[in-house]
């Protein structure tokens, strides 16, 4: 009976012609082969891109955001994603359908549900006394009680007065 020496065989003794392909350009498999972080990477002055030897990891505390990919069990990233791979809860991505319509309808939804109106900040020339867009102004308009001190003719307080001057 012949040698079946062909079902115990090292894998590493093979390579296919797409493989360098698969490396460099999609990204894929990239940084396998080195565990030291490239520091030109953190400097932010690396200019390989994909095809530098070292590792480019971020930092975790930077990963603001759980990964929308991951929470349906499709990110491929793996450990080069930006995002977070955990289940936190304040760290969850806004839901796209509450932030444009107000609401929504998915009882189950696992994203954020910001209310948009507090997403909008306050108009610091209308809070100075007047705002040259008027009412088509992006930005929140908010009126302040009048000062009664100021009306009669002095507050003491200033501008650290909480009413409006």
């Amino acid at each position: 009976m012949p040698d079946t020496d062909f079902f115990h065989t090292n894998s590493k003794n093979y390579s296919f012609d797409f493989e360098d392909f698969i490396k460099t350009e999609i990204g894929l498999g990239n940084n396998s082969d080195s565990d030291q972080i490239c520091q030109d990477f953190l400097r932010g002055t690396c200019t390989k891109g994909m095809k530098c030897e070292f590792k480019h990891t971020t930092n975790f505390r930077e990963k603001a955001v759980v990964c929308k990919h991951w929470l349906r069990g499709l990110c491929k990233k793996g450990d080069q994603c930006e995002f977070l791979h955990e289940f936190n809860m304040r760290k969850m991505p806004e839901c796209w359908f509450y932030s444009r319509y107000g609401e929504c309808s998915n009882e189950d939804c696992m994203y954020l549900h910001i209310d948009p109106e507090s997403k909008i900040k306050e108009c610091a020339w209308y809070a100075r006394g007047f705002c040259k867009h008027g009412p088509h102004c992006r930005h929140k308009h908010v009126r302040k009680v009048v000062c009664q001190l100021y009306l009669s003719g002095f507050c003491p307080k200033g501008s650290d007065c909480p009413n409006g001057q």
